[in-house]
């Protein structure tokens, strides 16, 4: 997959959480990912269709640190994966993809967002729409790890 398509949601990713939560995530390294189990206990899955290519955009959270983005952004801590915290993830997963698309659209891409998809449990998959490889890239906090998942289709010129 080309790194084009990749870097724009990593950015947004930490921009947004940055923001919102004052909170610094670190990347880690990608990877190709073989499996669709999700790699965190909380995801937001958003589907991306342009003219050049489709694709989806993923970001799963395991508990611990959602429950800690929750405290910082609301001022208030669930005691567990509840509906205000899946619908912060829905947010965060609108937000990461539209700047995101702001990104991609300065390089020529242009891509309509479906609504995001909230999914929640230990064990949980992510099933990407596109038949391109699925790029899953962690990043560490203190309270805990994110993955976002990035799949695009083959790309037209």
């Amino acid at each position: 997959m080309n790194v084009e398509f990749i870097n724009p949601f990593l950015s947004s990713l930490i921009n947004v959480i940055s923001t919102m939560a004052m909170l610094d995530l670190k990347p880690e390294k990608p990877r190709v990912k073989k499996d669709e189990v999700a790699r965190g206990d909380v995801s937001g899955l958003i589907g991306m269709v342009g003219p050049q290519t489709r694709g989806s955009f993923s970001v799963s959270f395991e508990e611990g640190l959602a429950l800690d983005i929750m405290q910082r952004m609301l001022g208030e801590k669930p005691p567990k994966i509840n509906e205000e915290v899946t619908d912060m993830v829905g947010e965060i997963t609108n937000m990461v993809t539209g700047g995101a698309k702001k990104l991609l659209a300065e390089k020529g891409y242009d891509f309509d967002m479906a609504t995001p998809v909230v999914v929640s449990g230990k064990g949980h998959t992510i099933n990407h729409k596109s038949d391109g490889p699925i790029v899953i890239m962690p990043f560490e906090a203190e309270a805990g790890k994110a993955h976002i998942e990035i799949c695009f289709d083959r790309v037209k010129s």
